[in-house]
């Protein structure tokens, strides 16, 4: 089952509208830290981690 992590669901100012999607909870992770890091200025700690794994949804993302 796809899985997927949305970032319309953490408040921003840029108000980011990208989601990410994969096959694997790991896949998933690493995206959406490299993501987060890079456009949203967050730090890859193992806390933060912890927080995108929460935020995994089985599916697809809505349009």
């Amino acid at each position: 089952m796809r899985k997927y992590i949305d970032c319309r669901e953490f408040p921003s100012e840029m108000k980011c509208t990208v989601a990410i999607v994969a096959d694997s909870d790991e896949e998933l992770i690493n995206a959406a830290v490299q993501h987060a890091v890079a456009v949203h200025g967050e730090h890859d700690t193992p806390e933060f981690r912890a927080e995108i794994k929460k935020a995994i949804h089985e599916g697809s993302p809505q349009a």
